[in-house]
């Protein structure tokens, strides 16, 4: 049986970990120094996954709200890969900050004491959501992603559940990186990362040497949800069915060259290769609900994310240059834009409006 190909490395920040030394991503032997569990109260519950669940809490320190993460028995080497890697991202205005590490006296069970993250139900803001604030948190997104990367870091589960928005003060936070990991060129990555809806071609087809690309793939599916307000866009039931989903859009040519490509295994995908789906256009899924969003420009910036193929994706730093964004990077360069309720983010958002009309 033929082994993949190893994938070609990423058009930029390839080396960053290896050129930054052993010391940078080494996380196996991080000392953890403890806080005390007593400084911070649990207020409520807001939400569980498969490694955590997570509660709005209040720090006693300073009296202010914080959010806790307690991890449910996972390898202790995780833990101590998410706490390294929040440090290392420390101070990204797009990332949540960690406070804190504690854990429970008795139990050991250990909680990440984060910044607190407000958020809007997206839902519900879609239903006030103008086309230049979509475009805005789209980009804030893209920053996260980009600074990650530079850093060296995959997130691995880019998802609309952890895209924190708070459209009063229209900041955006990029949170739960218990999944993400350092890049490595040529190095082999597990497998069981990201959400079914937002999983990557390349991970649904069992291959290993992926690389940042993993991102923008789950960028892309989670802007395509948006855009067409259709959520989640690609929904398989299972992920050889989130396959049969992806190319039934893609089409099997693009998913036969890519196959071919990386000598990827072809078992359980056979009909799909034989069935012959055509590709589909994007503006085949535009409707009198999301015309508004549905833009040339944004069906083209979906084009150059959702690519079958994970080496011609488009790049966080290449996408945040694409004319989509054009209206938003006017607006932050205005200095007043970065101020709450600014006349700028209102005055643009009017000549947007004119436009259409």
């Amino acid at each position: 049986m033929e082994e993949d190909i190893p994938s070609e490395p990423p058009r930029q920040y390839a080396e960053v970990c290896k050129t930054r030394g052993p010391a940078y991503s080494s996380y196996e032997s991080l000392p953890l120094a403890w806080g005390r569990q007593e400084d911070y109260e649990i207020v409520r519950k807001i939400g569980r996954g498969k490694y955590s669940d997570v509660f709005d809490g209040f720090s006693l320190l300073n009296n202010r709200k914080v959010t806790i993460k307690i991890l449910k028995p996972v390898k202790k080497s995780k833990i101590k890969r998410e706490i390294h890697i929040l440090r290392t991202l420390s101070g990204q205005r797009n990332v949540t900050n960690l406070i804190d590490i504690v854990r429970d006296s008795a139990t050991k069970t250990p909680a990440l004491i984060l910044e607190h993250a407000p958020n809007t139900n997206f839902k519900a803001l879609f239903i006030e959501l103008e086309d230049i604030d979509l475009r805005f948190y789209l980009y804030e997104v893209l920053r996260a992603l980009d600074y990650a990367h530079s850093m060296g870091i995959m997130h691995r589960d880019v998802k609309p559940g952890n895209v924190m928005i708070d459209h009063e003060s229209r900041s955006v936070r990029l949170i739960d990186w218990g999944l993400a990991d350092f890049y490595f060129p040529d190095k082999e990555y597990n497998l069981r990362v990201a959400t079914r809806y937002y999983k990557a071609p390349e991970l649904l087809l069992d291959y290993r040497y992926y690389h940042y690309s993993v991102d923008m793939w789950g960028f892309g599916a989670l802007m395509a949800g948006w855009v067409f307000r259709k959520e989640p866009f690609f929904h398989g039931n299972h992920n050889l069915d989130q396959l049969f989903k992806i190319v039934k859009t893609l089409g099997s040519q693009d998913l036969m060259e890519y196959v071919e490509k990386f000598a990827l295994s072809t078992a359980g995908i056979e009909d799909m290769l034989a069935a012959d789906f055509p590709k589909r256009s994007w503006d085949s899924f535009i409707t009198s609900e999301n015309e508004h969003y549905a833009s040339s420009e944004a069906l083209n910036l979906l084009e150059g994310c959702l690519k079958l193929d994970h080496s011609q994706r488009l790049l966080p730093s290449e996408a945040m240059a694409h004319p989509y964004f054009s209206p938003v990077t006017q607006l932050l360069a205005h200095p007043e834009a970065a101020k709450e309720g600014t006349a700028a983010w209102e005055t643009l958002r009017r000549r947007k409006q004119a436009d259409k009309h």
